[in-house]
């Protein structure tokens, strides 16, 4: 088994947004990953569903779609409209997290829960079974280019281990400071999916960069 590699846009060049994703479909990417933050559930603001839109005309790859916001619930359609395959949302912003995720296999789309790096995993004890990914915070939410947290290792054993005891068929995905350095270690604990922003658009040769983090298993 391989890792899935899900380039973000947040560290896309906006100005070339189009020639980006081409990019990002040409190379072995699976998924592209799409932060949307509101500058209230995080401390800054990223794009919205006109961007989405824009990004799925070109994309050839599903969009992972992450809902950095308050009140996800009354987005979650006009995302599923703007083209979301998977659409995630912040455990620590839905109050009525299993109906948020049963809304969001209405729609057709696979159903993601993320956890802050504070977020302890054993809140997902009694919805586990429920949800097709799990996103780990591996930086604190809100800006791109932060150094990884190092205890997020062991928050994957301990998701895997909950995965395992409970027959839960969720799939792991880390966003935050991956690279070279850890894509290997995250995908041997348990990890499956490997966000990867500044490292890939910031690299000489983002397709080979791809590759790479493609090719560690």
């Amino acid at each position: 088994m391989m890792p899935l590699i899900a380039p973000s846009v947040l560290a896309a060049d906006f100005a070339n947004l189009q020639a980006e994703i081409e990019m990002i479909n040409d190379s072995e990417s699976d998924l592209i990953h799409v932060d949307i933050m509101d500058g209230v559930f995080v401390p800054n603001i990223s794009m919205g569903l006109p961007v989405v839109e824009a990004i799925r005309k070109h994309a050839k790859k599903p969009l992972d779609v992450h809902l950095m916001i308050v009140n996800p619930d009354q987005y979650l359609g006009a995302f599923q409209k703007a083209g979301a395959a998977h659409i995630t949302v912040h455990i620590e912003a839905c109050p009525h997290l299993h109906r948020t995720i049963q809304t969001i296999k209405g729609l057709g789309c696979r159903a993601g829960v993320a956890l802050n790096p504070h977020t302890p995993v054993s809140q997902l004890e009694d919805i586990i079974r429920d949800v097709d990914i799990v996103l780990l915070m591996s930086v604190n939410p809100g800006f791109g280019g932060q150094s990884f947290i190092e205890n997020t290792y062991a928050k994957v054993e301990k998701l895997k281990k909950l995965i395992v005891e409970t027959g839960a068929h969720a799939k792991i995905e880390i966003d935050g400071g991956v690279s070279m350095e850890n894509a290997k270690k995250l995908f041997d604990v348990g990890a499956l999916i490997l966000v990867a922003g500044n490292f890939v658009f910031s690299s000489k040769n983002p397709k080979e960069t791809i590759k790479r983090l493609k090719n560690i298993g």
